[in-house]
């Protein structure tokens, strides 16, 4: 039996995709710097949750019903990264598209030579 931990880690990263492509459509999913945000967002969490879940000295504990009981690297629930892809991409397509809803600000000299 599959865990709602483990259902919601695969219905977040889809349903944000699907809102991204469908609603917000900021295209940031074709761009290498958020590919790049995602990397480097990872090479965050690995360490950290690693230290957080390790099986030998936990500080977050797992229902085990609620995860698959996969765990990589470090004793890390591969729940985790689909919430993290989640979270982070919502976030950021989120930004951009509250940015491009903005005009955009005139910069100082062109707010001194209006003057």
């Amino acid at each position: 039996m599959t865990g709602a931990y483990t259902i919601g880690a695969v219905c977040a990263p889809a349903a944000v995709v699907a809102v991204e492509l469908t609603v917000l459509r900021t295209g940031i999913l074709r761009q290498g710097r958020f590919w790049v945000t995602i990397a480097i967002t990872l090479a965050f969490q690995v360490p950290v949750d690693g230290w957080l879940t390790k099986l030998s000295a936990p500080i977050v504990l797992y229902r085990p019903a609620a995860i698959s009981g996969v765990r990589w690297p470090w004793d890390i629930p591969v729940e985790d990264f689909g919430f993290a892809f989640a979270m982070i991409t919502l976030t950021l397509a989120l930004w951009v598209r509250v940015r491009r809803g903005r005009a955009p600000e005139p910069s100082p000299a062109a707010r001194g030579a209006r003057s």
